[in-house]
């Protein structure tokens, strides 16, 4: 199984989701500020982070910024109920994921169980997609765009990969919830949204007037064909 970092300034937190996550066979380890989380994670190369925004001195958004910056490392944040600006700028900033407190230990088991899942996935070597000048190399799980190289998420990559799987066709964020995320429950779609836009930012010349991930109003989005 994986080793999971769990950065949360509350003891008590810590100790839940480290309990449900030995239950489900992974490694953990613990971190009660950004600063001590950044030494545990350049120390021990953990498989996934679960962090929460909100921690003294250094924050979860720093330092999910900070792992951004040297790697595609899975982030599943934990994020207040009803700060929404939060959860926006932890996507933007490239966190796989987000859970609202108060949160289901359970839920966040599955949803680590979801992301390690798709980021450590073995898959055919061969299988490659292109469109335009973007290419996409399954097994390695690496895009290129005109040769160099683009830094996805595993989810950036997912998501990509499926709507290139099925060009031309229009699928709804909640569509999109369930094939590339695995929720096939109520969840809140501007994940959806904002992996759109990030993914826009880094394969279009012009991520304003995009032309291969269009908009369909009022239903959802396509790769152009």
């Amino acid at each position: 199984m994986a080793t999971v970092l769990v950065v949360d300034d509350e003891p008590i937190v810590r100790e839940v989701v480290v309990r449900y996550l030995a239950r489900e066979g992974h490694d953990t380890l613990e971190a009660a500020d950004g600063a001590a989380a950044r030494d545990e994670i350049e120390r021990s190369d953990p498989d996934l982070v679960v962090l929460d925004v909100m921690l003294p001195g250094l924050d979860g958004l720093e330092l999910c910024r900070w792992i951004r910056r040297r790697s595609e490392l899975p982030v599943i944040m934990l994020t207040a109920r009803g700060d929404e600006a939060d959860r926006i700028v932890g996507l933007e900033l490239g966190a796989d994921d987000y859970v609202t407190k108060p949160f289901s230990p359970r839920e966040l088991a599955a949803r680590v169980r979801s992301v390690l899942r798709r980021s450590t996935a073995v898959l055919p070597s061969d299988e490659m997609l292109s469109f335009g000048d973007v290419e996409l190399e399954r097994g390695t799980r690496e895009a290129r765009k005109a040769g160099a190289r683009i830094r996805l998420t595993a989810k950036e990559f997912d998501l990509l990969w499926f709507l290139a799987s099925h060009p031309r066709r229009v699928f709804s964020r909640d569509q999109l919830m369930a094939s590339v995320w695995g929720y096939t429950a109520a969840f809140d779609t501007g994940t959806v949204t904002v992996h759109v836009r990030r993914l826009r930012e880094k394969i279009e010349d012009d991520p304003s007037q995009p032309t291969y991930l269009e908009t369909v109003w009022g239903i959802g989005y396509r790769l152009a064909g």
